[in-house]
């Protein structure tokens, strides 16, 4: 039964077609409008990450919409960090200590493509592609737009306006410029930026290194990723500063300054990148940033979705996961208050804006693990004990990484504020050696060191709490 409420969503995105899809499977009369051309048709990749990384809260919401598999169909797992040093080096670290636990990389695009299509197999369900949205009227929930193709302007009415139109949403622009009601926001930019390259497959199109890692070239401050395709090749993406520090993207200005550094730093990623000064020149260099604003909705009429309302820089592999989980968020709370929308709105941010908040934050403070703790010997020691915990009691222990990562049924601000006192408990007692590395334990001394650990864990959240350094 198609219900008579008129849904609008702005933007065809992971998040927009996300939704839509369940939407109309709970059947509403759904119509999305996108800027940009169908990229089933036409390459639109420029510019944006080819591959992202796919985890337990992703496909949490694609189980719900009944595609889990589908999307499975499309990843390749990778179970830890291979990190490469200067000399050709490597070492690996696994994700969990626990068996069959791993994230995905996956194809944006061909998501997308698949989301599109289950989406448009619904009658309730129009996608318009080349169709810019210029404006919205909150208060009257109308959207102006702009055709690509026409060049006309038009404009729709809607019973509810969905703004899933990413970092730089329109919607969102609306909210502050049309000042209806107080809106916070803000824009939050790191001094680096990222730009992506290329590892090709090799003549029998296979990987060149291995597809069960994500690679990480930390160095300090800057460091090279590469995450596996279907077609053999890696994505590649640096990240280093736009202008300050020794090596920066405004002095990498000449094939012979690009290929000094990159043999200098990364040795063995250049001999794997055979056109690396042309594809420097030509790949844009993209900015970092992260959007928090509230609030997300304006009465019963439009809200907020994925990077619209919490753009996130990508070093939690999370961007994508917690846009598809605002979109579980919102369906249970559907299941709730349906034929409510300010209800619906309201109980959707009590919800998930902590949650938004937290793994923003996760994504920064994971950027500096990446590039530079993950190769420092006492975060070694600690991800040992770490692996240990969770390969002797994987029901009981679990990193901040796997309570982010692989526990769906965890909120992001409640994964950090434990992740984060367990690191502080294991840190403090590496750091004053009451916990001794340098040997292989039994499984009455693991038992004994976790004890120990749970006992600080509890005490430094107490403190936190007491002190109000929790969100």
């Amino acid at each position: 039964m198609v219900k008579k409420d008129n849904v609008v969503i702005i933007g065809a995105g992971l998040c927009g077609s996300l939704l839509a899809l369940r939407l109309a499977q709970r059947g509403y009369k759904v119509r999305v409008f996108e800027s940009r051309p169908d990229l089933r048709k036409v390459d639109i990749s420029a510019g944006r990450s080819i591959n992202l990384s796919l985890s337990d809260r992703g496909f949490k919401a694609l189980r719900l919409a009944g595609i889990a598999e589908k999307a499975r169909k499309i990843c390749i797992p990778m179970f830890g960090r291979l990190m490469h040093d200067t000399s050709g080096n490597t070492f690996a670290s696994n994700y969990s200590g626990r068996d069959g636990e791993f994230i995905n990389s996956i194809s944006r695009g061909d998501l997308n493509g698949i989301l599109l299509t289950e989406a448009e197999k619904h009658q309730n369900v129009t996608i318009h592609f080349n169709k810019k949205c210029t404006s919205i009227d909150i208060e009257n929930t109308i959207a102006h737009f702009s055709d690509y193709e026409t060049e006309e302007t038009f404009s729709v009415d809607a019973d509810v306006i969905f703004g899933a139109d990413g970092a730089g949403s329109i919607l969102r622009k609306n909210y502050y410029l049309e000042k209806k009601f107080l809106f916070s926001h803000s824009q939050e930019f790191l001094t680096h930026g990222y730009k992506e390259l290329e590892i090709p497959a090799d003549e029998n199109g296979k990987h060149r290194i291995s597809k069960d890692h994500l690679h990480i070239w930390p160095r300090g401050d800057y460091m090279l990723i590469a995450l596996p395709n279907m077609d053999g090749s890696f994505t590649v993406t640096l990240f280093l500063s736009h202008e300050e520090g020794t090596y920066n993207f405004k002095d990498l200005s000449s094939e012979e300054k690009i290929k000094s550094f990159f043999q200098e730093q990364f040795p063995d990623a250049l001999a794997l990148i055979p056109n690396i000064a042309e594809e420097f020149a030509n790949n844009p260099t993209g900015p970092l940033g992260t959007v928090r604003c509230s609030p997300w909705f304006y009465k019963g009429n439009t809200l907020l979705m994925g990077d619209a309302a919490h753009a996130i820089v990508p070093f939690y592999g999370q961007g994508m996961n917690a846009s598809f989980e605002d979109v579980y968020v919102l369906d249970s709370i559907l299941n709730e208050f349906e034929g409510d929308w300010s209800a619906v709105f309201k109980a959707y941010q009590e919800r998930r804006k902590k949650d938004a908040d937290a793994i923003g934050r996760l994504a920064v403070e994971n950027y500096y693990e990446m590039r530079d703790h993950v190769a420092n010997p006492i975060f070694k020691e600690k991800r040992k004990i770490e692996m240990a915990f969770e390969k002797t009691f994987p029901e009981i222990y679990f990193s901040k990484y796997s309570l982010v990562t692989f526990n769906e049924d965890i909120g992001y601000n409640d994964a950090r504020n434990k992740g984060n006192a367990q690191d502080k408990a294991l840190l403090n007692m590496i750091v004053e050696h009451q916990l001794d590395t340098h040997k292989e334990w039994s499984r009455k001394e693991l038992k004994e060191m976790l004890k120990r650990v749970q006992e600080e864990t509890n005490e430094i959240l107490e403190e936190d709490k007491i002190a109000g350094l929790q969100e």
